[in-house]
């Protein structure tokens, strides 16, 4: 077997069958082209020793350990499938252990510091009234960056007070959505984008560019970037902290957990438990405050 066959074959199991993001697919593809340049061994052919002597290789170079727990969980998952479709008897990485990497906590801005942000948005400009309208449907949504860009307008149920979105492995979700994110929302959707030439094929996609097309991962990921700069916000922050942000500010204001991972798209609560961690210092004062042994 070639390596363009595996590949190819894999990159379809991915797609098709486990219903994976083409983000992680691309990851994926690419920590196994790492091993493609390595050597010279074909897929089929590589043994535990081969697979071993590439990760020491990789371990004693400069990537990070997450990077390293990345390349080998993207190995396992490689010839789990070689495995699981009868090309090959055993998975070779099967024994790897993956780097500890402890809990990543991730940043989150301030209502103040978003707030920043959204105050040196040029607004004389048509992409100021969107670029407000995109900041605000990520903190007030909690979107993912792709959930946003491929946002369309018949995913608005404004009377409803809802969003559909659509997700990750193609899952729908019912995200609610308050009168203040509407407002803006509906300020550049009636009056700058009613005068964009739309190109064909974009007609109902809600956020474009002056071309008439959807904006790209990119152009958000600069928008941010932009903002953050001019703003004087110092953490290094991208689209997906507004998402954190988003989170974090519902559960310091006592939304339920299980509410949290529904508006989130989380598949597991586990996964959402992440911002109790977060906001330790919140935490923390909620005890020295309100803990009767801590009054005078």
């Amino acid at each position: 077997m070639l390596w363009k066959d595996a590949l190819y074959d894999y990159k379809m199991y991915l797609k098709l069958e486990k219903r994976v993001s083409d983000n992680t697919i691309e990851n994926y593809l690419r920590d196994i082209n790492k091993l493609i340049n390595s050597s010279e061994i074909l897929p089929l052919e590589y043994t535990q020793d081969d697979i071993t002597s590439f990760i020491h290789g990789f371990a004693s170079s400069e990537y990070s350990v997450r990077s390293q727990a990345r390349l080998i969980s993207s190995l396992k998952s490689f010839f789990g499938y070689l495995q699981l479709e009868e090309f090959r008897e055993d998975n070779p990485a099967s024994m790897l252990e993956s780097p500890k990497i402890g809990l990543k906590l991730p940043d989150v801005l301030s209502e103040i510091e978003i707030d920043q942000m959204i105050e040196v948005i040029d607004l004389s400009k048509p992409e100021g009234q969107r670029n407000r309208a995109i900041i605000e449907m990520l903190y007030g949504c909690g979107l993912r960056v792709s959930e946003l860009i491929n946002l369309k307008i018949s995913d608005l149920f404004f009377d409803e007070g809802f969003v559909r979105v659509i997700g990750k492995g193609n899952k729908q979700r019912l995200v609610p959505i308050s009168d203040y994110t509407i407002k803006y929302i509906n300020l550049y959707k009636d009056t700058i984008r009613v005068h964009t030439n739309i190109q064909q094929g974009f007609e109902d996609i809600l956020f474009l560019n002056r071309r008439g097309k959807n904006l790209t991962r990119v152009m958000i990921f600069t928008i941010v970037k932009e903002l953050s700069i001019i703003g004087g916000v110092k953490k290094t922050i991208s689209p997906h902290t507004f998402r954190h942000s988003f989170a974090t500010h519902l559960l310091r204001n006592g939304a339920d957990l299980r509410a949290i991972q529904l508006m989130l798209g989380h598949e597991s609560i586990s996964t959402t438990e992440i911002y109790t961690h977060v906001d330790q210092e919140f935490i923390r004062d909620a005890i020295l405050n309100f803990h009767p042994r801590n009054k005078n």
